[in-house]
């Protein structure tokens, strides 16, 4: 029977998560599977590679065939490495000892960098988004000492003087009213201006429409008057073909008169041919019987 290393699709569409299996190459791709060995996720950057290192170096021992992907997983992951070590050890060209150090060593090494890598890609990312997204700017308060200590001053005298204090609320109510009053009057100001700024679009729109319809009314009127000279124009012409009908029916009336005319003058002219060959015969006659 032969065994395959692949990997066997899971999630959903357009999001795929993979097993790393151990199964009957005959067996479907997504179907039964004798173990399974690890897992793997292309949608994570970098991807999300999970596998059992003992597990897969076992099953290529055994003569296990991984696929390119599967092949190229667990090169990443150090199987290969750990197999190329244990091939030295099996030669006596290392000891147990320095297989298992240079196995830790390379291990630490690969997954510090993974985990560098991933670290970075994080903060790539955060810093994208602050990019994009942009940070509030802190408001910076313009404080003046002379009147904060002139405030904490009349605060002070408030809080001895009980006249002082009255006399500073009223202050205060004063400038509140102060206050209020501005930003009412800056409000009006506000609605009279968008109110004249309404009306006078509104003006304009008007005048607009009635130049509009002034044009529209030219050029109903403009219309009228092509209509006007099409129906004089077909009248002329009609005058015109009337005219030239009645010329055409003269014309032909004095060609048939000619013609008959000239009937009459062949008729005549061939009596008197005629005539004259019977003279001519019977002068012929006169002459053979003289």
């Amino acid at each position: 029977m032969a065994v395959k290393l692949r990997l066997a699709r899971q999630g959903r569409k357009k999001a795929p998560f993979y097993h790393i299996v151990v199964a009957d190459a005959r067996a479907p791709r997504d179907g039964k599977f004798i173990e399974k060995i690890g897992t793997y996720n292309p949608m994570t950057s970098p991807a999300t590679i999970e596998v059992d290192r003992n597990a897969a170096y076992e099953w290529l021992v055994k003569g296990a065939q991984p696929t390119d992907t599967v092949r190229a997983i667990l090169r990443f992951k150090g199987v290969y490495y750990k197999r190329h070590l244990m091939r030295g050890l099996k030669k006596g060209a290392l000891t147990v000892e320095q297989v298992d150090k240079m196995w830790a060593e390379w291990t630490d090494a690969k997954e510090g960098k993974i985990t560098a890598r991933k670290a970075q890609k994080k903060a790539d990312t955060e810093a994208q988004r602050t990019k994009i997204s942009g940070e509030a700017k802190a408001i910076k308060a313009v404080v003046d000492p002379n009147a904060a200590n002139a405030f904490k001053a009349e605060s002070d005298e408030a809080l001895v003087d009980p006249n002082a204090a009255n006399a500073f609320k009223a202050e205060s109510d004063e400038v509140v009213a102060e206050t209020a009053e501005e930003i009412v009057a800056v409000v009006n100001q506000e609605v009279e201006s968008t109110q004249e700024e309404v009306a006078a679009e509104v003006t304009q729109e008007a005048v607009a429409t009635e130049e509009v319809a002034a044009e529209v009314i030219e050029e109903a009127v403009a219309t009228e008057a092509v209509a006007t000279e099409a129906v004089a124009t077909e009248e002329v012409a009609t005058e015109e073909v009337a005219t030239e009908e009645v010329a055409t029916e003269e014309a032909v009336a004095e060609v048939t008169e000619e013609a008959v005319a000239t009937e009459e003058t062949v008729a005549e002219v061939t009596e008197e041919v005629v005539a004259t060959t019977d003279e001519a015969t019977t002068d012929e006659a006169t002459t053979e019987e003289v």
